[in-house]
């Protein structure tokens, strides 16, 4: 079971009085709140659509094209949460003096995150306080991002971003790598690599949905693009690199893909039908991140955050409200979805393992647009009491 296909980015919004840089960028946080829209779908998929759970890559001919659809959209999520987690690294540590600022903040905010996953997040997903099974999933793995990114940003930016990139396109080499139960290495492998279920001392177990490795690349390499947001670039200059950068992405993925033998696990196959052949194409693996999967929705991340840079800010505004307030939306969406089901399933009866379930796709997404509204009210009213908080606790928030 997919329990989180994409999460929250655990990206400070982009300060306000940044010394070089914009005071507000706010195509960053549009983009975020975009992927915020997707990932609230996807979690109403979660638990609206229990009775046709997806496997991770899906089964492209036993799967509706409008489920492949739907959950396809969802993979810009996480990558381009965690891309902006380091591109908000730079811009906080801009702000507030530079590169020990901006370490300090990440290793806070990276344990406070694990600790956030732990409790919080698994009992959002469970409603139980002491579950058989706890899942280690976007939170968590961005908290332990940014840990590693607060010592990695001390390197050379170049050497920073050659680092991003060798993790991103080579760590499907390490696929071949496998430890068993028992093993020495079969814990730390399982939470830097493989996806697997780790035996915990005081019974239960912990399922390591998100491997970090690929994660930390991504995260570097969000750090990395961080400089072309300070205020001596143009925007101009800059949506020109995220085109150029965006494009190449997409370009190196289509080679790779289309060569069949080395970016991702799964190696797509001809469908009986043309929709089937591109569902078939686009179907990459998510857990860990193959290096299709990264290459196909950062490269479409950065086109679109070009795109949303040459929208007015009238055009965008809606989707900012929901994006400066990101982990707030996803502690209350996960709750809300969770709660609606219940009275949805003593009203209407339930489903499968106590979940009631909608009868189509369609229903799905105009379930994610109801409960998005409520949500944009209560962003917009948590974005409010947090710029006027002198608190510094609401920096972590």
């Amino acid at each position: 079971m997919n329990r989180i296909s994409l999460p929250i980015t655990a990206a400070p919004a982009v300060p306000i009085s940044i010394p070089g840089v914009r005071q507000r960028i706010t195509s960053i946080d549009a983009l975020r709140g975009f992927v915020i829209l997707l990932m609230l779908v996807d979690h109403a998929r979660e638990f609206f659509y229990y009775h046709a759970q997806v496997s991770d890559p899906m089964d492209i001919g036993a799967t509706d094209p409008a489920l492949a659809l739907t959950r396809l959209t969802a993979h810009l999520c996480a990558p381009v949460f965690v891309a902006l987690t380091g591109l908000g690294a730079f811009l906080y540590g801009e702000s507030r003096g530079g590169k020990a600022a901006a370490s300090e903040f990440l290793l806070k905010r990276g344990l406070f995150l694990i600790a956030l996953e732990l409790t919080i997040v698994n009992f959002a997903w469970t409603f139980d306080l002491t579950p058989a099974r706890i899942f280690l999933q976007v939170i968590w793995v961005i908290g332990l991002s940014m840990i590693a990114l607060a010592g990695l940003l001390y390197l050379p930016r170049r050497w920073l971003a050659a680092f991003g990139v060798v993790i991103v396109l080579g760590h499907n080499l390490l696929d071949p790598i496998a430890f068993a139960p028992g093993e020495a290495g079969y814990v730390p492998w399982a939470v830097l690599h493989d996806r697997s279920v780790i035996d915990l001392p005081w019974g239960g177990d912990a399922r390591t949905s998100y491997p970090l490795l690929p994660w930390i690349g991504v995260i570097a390499l969000g750090y990395a693009v961080g400089p072309w947001f300070r205020g001596d670039l143009s925007s101009a200059d800059r949506q020109r690199r995220l085109v150029w950068l965006g494009a190449g992405m997409l370009a190196l993925f289509a080679i790779l893909r289309t060569i069949n033998h080395y970016g991702d696990p799964l190696p797509w196959m001809t469908g009986p039908t043309l929709l089937h052949t591109i569902l078939s194409f686009l179907n990459v693996t998510k857990y860990p991140p193959s290096a299709d999967f990264l290459l196909l929705t950062l490269g479409l991340g950065a086109l679109i955050l070009a795109w949303f840079e040459r929208l007015p800010e009238d055009a965008t505004r809606w989707l900012v409200v929901f994006g400066s307030a990101p982990l707030f939306f996803y502690i209350l969406h996960l709750y809300l979805l969770h709660l609606l089901n219940l009275a949805a399933a003593a009203i209407w009866g339930p489903g499968e393992a106590a979940l009631f379930s909608l009868s189509s796709v369609g229903a799905l997404w105009a379930l994610a647009a109801a409960v998005a509204i409520p949500c944009w009210f209560a962003c917009r009213w948590f974005g409010q009491v947090k710029r006027s908080s002198g608190r510094w606790w609401m920096r972590y928030l």
